[in-house]
């Protein structure tokens, strides 16, 4: 019987993708307004290449764009890029369509809810107070609680613990397939697949289930639990 559902954040509950983009596009032209001596495809190429190098929540991303163009901080300018792209991501972070009652459908029936991200504690908690998810979920694991990333078991072994439940008790919902989907069924859990959130084209997930609206939730734990 699942007990509980352990879901992933980013690009599962909210459009990961599209707020950093969005918000990288509003923080290119604020610095641009500001002064910045790149041309927007330029600087827009030199941000991703960091991402890319340190993470894509690294927090230092534009000090270290104006490091390497001109071996200096320029304050003003940086600033500028956080204000607009603060004010960017927040506008465009919402949860995808069906998310919310869904979540509050899976409460009625008794199910607990938990997140496993391998996004820092406070990027996941502001993410989730912003959207006023934070008092859905019984339990959250961020990557500050283990220092391990996904497929590692340790997040998914910390969240069975935090709810006092077996693996088999526990259904993992993600949209990655390397990290989510392995490390859950690593562990024990049976898994669903989030091909709305996929950003990779993952044609063979490896999932017990595979869906395209998180609202296929619901018919998932009645079978699961013959409801």
């Amino acid at each position: 019987m699942i007990k509980a559902i352990i879901f992933d954040l980013d690009n599962t509950l909210v459009d990961f993708m599209l707020l950093k983009e969005r918000a990288i596009e509003a923080a290119i032209h604020s610095m641009l307004d500001a002064g910045l001596k790149l041309t927007a495809k330029e600087a827009d190429r030199k941000i991703h290449e960091i991402y890319m190098k340190e993470g894509i929540e690294y927090q230092q991303v534009f000090d270290q764009l104006f490091l390497e163009e001109y071996g200096y901080v320029d304050h003003k300018m940086v600033s500028a890029g956080i204000v607009a792209y603060r004010t960017a991501r927040e506008a465009a972070l919402k949860p995808y369509p069906k998310v919310f009652p869904t979540l509050i459908e899976l409460i009625k029936l008794g199910i607990k809810l938990a997140v496993v991200s391998d996004a820092p504690s406070k990027e996941a908690w502001l993410r989730l107070s912003y959207i006023n998810f934070h008092h859905l979920f019984d339990v959250v694991i961020t990557y500050d609680d283990t220092f391990e990333k996904k497929p590692s078991p340790a997040p998914f072994n910390l969240a069975l613990k935090r709810l006092n439940l077996k693996p088999g008790e526990c259904l993992m919902i993600g949209d990655w397939a390397e990290r989510d989907m392995v490390g859950a069924k690593a562990v024990g859990m049976k898994t669903v697949f989030a091909r709305y959130g996929d950003t990779f084209n993952t044609l063979h997930p490896g999932s017990d289930y595979d869906i395209n609206c998180i609202s296929e939730l619901i018919n998932i734990i009645k079978k699961e639990n013959n409801l």
